[in-house]
């Protein structure tokens, strides 16, 4: 049997101000403004036997994040927290934008990548930020 060479796309980058409600597959280079952690809630007792082991408590950290069009909170979770030092340039690929309280939220899951980046030379916009635009749910009738 033939393998068939599969041509890797190369990856699209956007920038801050294109992102828009519930889309996925984003690549981004942002600097960061700002890392705050969000104080970790007491995980709730399991009621069943099944999860004897304790899971690590989560870190979540809630970071502004931008480039030179907008700026927007990004949700760092765990070892993403880390590389989310303020002043940092990182790149983050397939970056999703998840809704939180109506406002608009940057996020990488586990199908994404956060990398450390040369440093930037742009000011983030942080007069632009998508994360104060208050968007309500529409059900549209068919």
């Amino acid at each position: 049997m033939a393998t068939v060479a599969v041509e890797k796309r190369k990856p699209v980058f956007v920038n801050v101000e294109e992102l828009k409600p519930g889309t996925t597959g984003h690549n981004l280079t942002v600097k960061v403004v700002s890392s705050k952690v969000v104080p970790a809630h007491k995980p709730r007792r399991a009621s069943s036997s099944l999860s004897q082991r304790p899971q690590p408590p989560s870190r979540i950290a809630e970071c502004l994040v931008g480039d030179n069009t907008a700026s927007i909170v990004f949700t760092a979770r765990n070892d993403q927290v880390d590389i989310m030092k303020p002043g940092a340039t990182v790149v983050m690929r397939n970056a999703k934008i998840d809704m939180f309280k109506g406002s608009m939220r940057l996020a990488v899951d586990k199908w994404g990548r956060i990398e450390v980046a040369e440093p930037a030379n742009f000011t983030v916009k942080e007069s632009n930020n998508l994360s104060l635009v208050e968007y309500e749910l529409v059900t549209v009738q068919a």
